[in-house]
């Protein structure tokens, strides 16, 4: 059975596309450090390269990137790094993950190759355990949601009463696909709360999780004045308001599945401490009998006391969006916009989807021609014109401004055209991750004016998802289509117009050679330049026989030497940039070695600079408290922080690991030898 070093597992709400952009970043970054993994993805189709008993016990560390139960609790006891999916979206992310998860075994030269603002999380923030907890819920709810509504839509093609026996335009079949929607539809809260149940409690939360999700959306049923007049009726007027099974309730949405789910997990881990004292041959009876009972009754109890408030709750919500609309399209649509395009995908953007589709269900369940349908399908609509726009936006602008895109996002962008098209947002967030300011502001201005259109145009979409593949059932398609390409393409322009601005202001930038210099590097448009492995450590830039009297001595020394060099072209700002990193916290490692690195735009090229002192530097903070003997310093223009300055900074970490590498380099006196060394570890 293969063993790998790294085990992983990620899971996003939809499983569509991040579960499978951070496989393939954890990937990326576990290659680049000559590390093996595996990635087991929760996607829609369910659990993919599934991790085993074996490779588990085998690794030796843990990444889980997930906003959605992947039974974390499999990895006990294993040095662990749990985060949300979005934490692992590109190489660079997810290569600080591992070296957290790493770091986290004791492994002390990996810990100081980590950022500081990296550093291991022992547990996770409750935010995001509540939001994971939620997104295994709405994950499982969308497909049911996604099922019913696109059948319900297909239903119309025929008439848009077409499932009404009494109307003039009925078919049969078509009333059937209403059923069969309407059917899955109204699966949607009961499911949503169950599995947010089933994150929090594991399986035995299923049952009172089902049903808080059903009480939420039936409400408490008490007897109504028109049963009273009903004709035949058993109930007298004294009784109105009385609780009745046969009564009538008003339901209170999605909003009370995600109460109910979280109050029975809840109760299930309370009554998991209630019966802890049972003798052990009675567990059957507790998952089969106990558990199940007191859940439901409790659950059930508390949901029934709380409907008459979170009814009103729920209809204060939806009156709150419908106030919004009546502002006018601008003021929702931009809410719409700003929040769908966000974060693409992330929590802020499921809340407007979740609350769309929740909207989309209480229309189609109102009937075709009500205003309440009239003002749920424009919202879903808006909402989903708001997530195809921007990975449109990036197919417009490495087609029209190919120049400025390297082409591994030219390929992404052209991609992104299909992706878009069937309302996968997530196409774009290694456009936005690159350069957040202002490629997020541009995204979420092109999603805005979508939306704000779609409104205008009294577009009504009575599908929850599908992008253009469910035109034919969009009210007003044609108009809907030419607001997203209006969004798209005001986007798209700004887009190439930074990324020129960007590109010529790189190119203007490229420094001078200083006059000790050979060659003056040049600047990278889009891609840190790639330099052999044998550019970095000069034979010429080994110092084998100094004596320091402090780390900041060493630092300047190192600094000066840079600029004398040719590698820099300003001593002081190195100096500052290598002191700004020691403040974060400290490069010195252990058996006297340590990695002090700068960053900073007055580094003309990266470079490698060794210096030796035989009697140790005192006072320069390591692991084990002894004295720093070699400092391994790098230097990275700022041009490639994060790139360039990664790569050499995991490569030297990983030699430090190595007794021979550690030996060789402190024993030797030869510079020749240190740079050969060290340059072999940096292919």
């Amino acid at each position: 059975m293969a063993k790998f070093d790294i085990i992983a597992a990620t899971g996003c709400p939809t499983g569509i596309a991040h579960t499978f952009m951070a496989k393939e970043a954890l990937e990326k970054a576990a290659a680049e450090r000559g590390l093996t993994i595996k990635v087991e993805t929760h996607g829609q189709v369910g659990v993919e390269n599934e991790l085993t008993k074996s490779e588990i016990a085998g690794a030796k560390a843990v990444v889980v990137a997930a906003d959605k139960d992947v039974q974390a609790e499999r990895f006990a006891g294993k040095p662990m790094v749990s985060v949300g999916v979005s934490k692992a979206l590109s190489v660079e992310a997810a290569g600080k993950l591992i070296d957290r998860a790493l770091a986290a075994k004791g492994d002390d030269t990996v810990a100081a190759a980590a950022d500081v603002e990296d550093e291991v999380e022992e547990k996770e923030s409750i935010g995001h355990i509540i939001y994971k907890h939620l997104m295994n819920g709405v994950s499982h709810m969308l497909v049911f949601v996604v099922a019913g509504g696109v059948l319900t839509a297909v239903s119309f093609l025929w008439g848009i009463t077409s499932f009404d026996s009494t109307a003039a335009d009925y078919n049969s079949f078509a009333a059937m696909l209403k059923i069969i929607g309407g059917i899955a539809m109204n699966l949607m809260v009961p499911v949503l709360s169950a599995y947010i149940a089933e994150s929090i409690g594991k399986r035995p939360a299923l049952v009172p999780g089902f049903v808080a999700g059903m009480i939420a959306i039936n409400g408490l049923p008490v007897v109504t004045e028109a049963m009273v007049k009903a004709p035949k009726s058993e109930y007298a007027a004294s009784m109105i308001g009385l609780i009745d099974a046969g009564g009538t309730g008003v339901g209170f949405g999605f909003l009370g599945g995600i109460v109910g789910g979280f109050l029975a997990g809840y109760v299930i881990l309370l009554l998991e401490k209630v019966f802890a004292g049972l003798p052990k041959n009675l567990d059957g009876l507790k998952a089969i009998f106990l558990y199940p009972l007191f859940s439901t009754l409790i659950v059930g109890l508390v949901m029934l006391g709380i409907s008459g408030p979170m009814a009103a709750i729920n209809t204060a919500m939806m009156d709150f969006l419908k106030g919004l609309s009546a502002s006018g399209a601008v003021v929702l649509g931009l809410a719409i916009g700003c929040m769908c395009a966000f974060d693409m995908g992330g929590p802020v953007n499921k809340a407007a989807y979740v609350t769309g589709t929740a909207m989309l269900t209480e229309a189609l369940a109102a009937g075709v021609g009500t205003d309440t349908y009239n003002f749920g399908t424009n919202f879903m609509a808006a909402v989903s014109a708001a997530c195809i726009v921007p990975p449109l936006i990036t197919t417009f602008a490495v087609v029209v401004g190919k120049k400025y895109f390297s082409q591994e996002d030219h390929d992404a962008g052209v991609v992104n055209l299909i992706l878009g098209c069937t309302h996968i947002t997530e196409g774009a967030i290694p456009f936005m991750t690159k350069n957040i300011w202002p490629v997020m502001p541009i995204m979420m201005l092109g999603s805005s004016i979508a939306s704000i259109l779609t409104i205008m145009f009294n577009v009504h979409d009575p599908a929850p998802h599908g992008g253009f593949l469910v035109l034919p059932v969009v009210e007003n398609g044609p108009l809907w289509v030419l607001a997203i390409l209006i969004g798209a393409v005001v986007g798209g322009i700004l887009f190439v117009a930074f990324k020129k601005y960007d590109f010529e202001k790189n190119q203007k930038s490229a420094p001078a050679a200083p006059a000790k210099s050979v060659e003056a590097p040049k600047a990278a448009a889009v891609e840190a330049p790639k330099a052999e492995a044998a550019d970095f450590v000069k034979v010429e830039n080994v110092f084998v026989a100094e004596d320091f009297a402090s780390r900041d001595e060493a630092l300047s020394f190192v600094s000066n030497q840079a600029v004398k060099a040719g590698v820099a072209n300003d001593a002081d700002a190195v100096m500052n940039a290598f002191l700004a990193r020691e403040a974060e916290g400290t490069t010195g490692m252990m058996e006297g070695f340590a990695i002090p690195h700068a960053k900073s735009d007055a580094i003309n090229e990266a470079a490698v600079i060794v210096v030796k002192d035989e009697s140790g530097v005192t006072g320069w903070d390591t692991m084990d408290g002894a004295p720093v003997n070699v400092a391994i310093a790098l230097l990275i223009p700022g041009a490639q922080a994060g790139t360039t300055h990664l790569k050499i900074l995991s490569k030297v970490a990983e030699a430090l690991m190595d007794e021979d590498f550690r030996a060789t380099v402190k024993g030797s006196t030869d510079a020749a030898k240190i740079a050969k060394t060290i340059n072999a570890r940096l292919v």
